[in-house]
């Protein structure tokens, strides 16, 4: 990332990269990880919580905190250094769910939040109806029967779902956006582990079958969740994008290296001018990125008025170009790249993913242009 960075936001991100080169490097993703249930060591995680992955979007009153007061950049250096070494881990949904807890006042959501930051829990975002949506394509509704909230319908993918201890479901209910923390062995809640092309990461199909849930496992108002899940969105298009600029930085890097030491011809590979141009071409996808992830992180964590278009563009425009640059990568290394030995597939699978997770760029697209024409009508 080019943000200009403090002390305390170098050491974070470099003890962060310190610590995923050491404990999760792509041999070891290759060979153990890869047939790992999780697709890491609960261990592992533990002491990712403790570096302070999970408590960057709480506040300090819920013991989190962060280490530059904008939380959303601090994150975002940390989601960068998980796309360089393609790192597994629910960094995104544990702190959507972290973010979405802090600030709570019932029992249940403040132990929730407690256990997500130690690493103890795993707890993932289910969102059954997304800002770009119309109500009637909400893939989950939630309703009131007397004093209790009823959850209907099934999302995929969901990032370890079969490892989460609790749901944050998001569904659309008569009056609006409605969220609510789900334990994950709740009477008619079944999920179905799906197959993914991340080695690492896992996910699954979520089903609920007239899950019941207490008034108190609300989080905000019923029918009134509509900003917190644009902020949570926001959030995971910030977090998702630094990943995808970490793997692309990687994935160039290395087709740079390769393209100077393979000679064809008596020529290094990079002299010849069709590939100079093609280079180029990545050069400025990389920079755009580098320059878009930035802007929307720190708009983000201002909460600037343009926070929301900020994430959304970027989330566009790096689901496009980012798999862009990783095939146009892959094809630079001719036959060895597409061989599972070599690493470079790790990072085309990780923007690939990205691309798909918390809206497509299809959808942010559809999202920026509802937000112009509610500005045009409101004019």
């Amino acid at each position: 990332m080019w943000h200009v960075l403090t002390s305390d936001q170098e050491l974070l991100r470099d003890t962060t990269a310190r610590f995923l080169g050491d404990h999760v490097p792509l041999s070891r993703q290759r060979k153990d990880l890869r047939h790992d249930p999780a697709g890491f060591d609960p261990a592992y995680w533990r002491s990712g919580a403790e570096l302070g992955w999970t408590m960057l979007l709480v506040s300090e009153d819920d013991g989190g905190g962060s280490v530059s007061g904008r939380g959303a950049v601090d994150l975002a250096l940390i989601a960068y250094e998980f796309g360089r070494n393609a790192a597994p881990g629910p960094l995104v949904d544990c702190n959507v769910v972290a973010s979405a807890l802090s600030g709570q006042a019932g029992d249940l959501q403040r132990g929730v939040l407690g256990d997500v930051l130690t690493g103890g829990v795993i707890a993932t975002s289910v969102l059954g109806h997304a800002p770009w949506q119309n109500p009637g394509e909400a893939a989950i509704t939630i309703r009131k029967d007397g004093e209790d909230l009823v959850i209907d319908g099934t999302l995929r993918p969901v990032e370890s779902a079969k490892q989460a201890g609790y749901f944050l479901v998001t569904g659309r209910s008569d009056s609006g956006m409605t969220q609510v923390l789900v334990p994950a062995d709740a009477p008619g809640v079944t999920v179905t582990a799906l197959k993914g092309i991340d080695v690492t990461r896992r996910f699954g199909a979520v089903s609920f079958d007239g899950v019941r849930a207490p008034a108190s496992a609300l989080i905000g108002e019923y029918g009134q969740a509509g900003a917190q899940v644009s902020r949570q969105v926001e959030n995971a298009a910030v977090m998702l994008t630094a990943e995808a600029v970490g793997a692309m930085d990687m994935a160039f890097a290395m087709t740079l290296d390769w393209a100077f030491d393979r000679y064809t011809f008596g020529r290094a590979l990079a002299s010849y001018q069709a590939l100079k141009h093609r280079f180029a071409d990545m050069k400025s996808w990389l920079e755009g990125s580098h320059a878009i992830a930035d802007a929307a992180a720190e708009a983000v964590a201002d909460r600037t008025a343009s926070a929301t278009e900020k994430a959304s563009a970027a989330k566009s425009y790096i689901g496009e170009q980012g798999p862009e640059l990783a095939q146009d990568c892959v094809q630079l290394h001719g036959g060895i790249g597409v061989t599972y030995e070599h690493d470079l597939h790790f990072f085309l699978r990780r923007v690939s993913l990205n691309r798909l997770l918390y809206g497509t760029p299809a959808d942010h697209r559809r999202l920026l242009a509802k937000i112009q024409i509610e500005k045009e009508a409101a004019a």
